[in-house]
């Protein structure tokens, strides 16, 4: 599984990385980007979707790996 985060959509809210910090980071501005260049290890998976589905902004999405 392989995720991005839309930073033009990312408001800061870090929901995602109170949720899975071990697959987010956040910048100075409370702005997310995935770690590991969106790769989530096995057995993150649902960690991964549990950020997602808590996006208020729907700013992180599944890719093709």
């Amino acid at each position: 599984m392989k995720i991005i985060v839309d930073p033009e959509k990312c408001q800061g809210h870090n929901r995602c990385y109170a949720l899975a910090g071990e697959l987010f980071d956040v910048d100075d501005y409370g702005n997310a980007t995935a770690l590991n260049d969106g790769d989530v290890p096995e057995g993150q998976e649902q960690r991964a979707e549990l950020a997602i589905a808590n996006c208020p902004e729907h700013a992180i999405a599944v890719v093709d790996a």
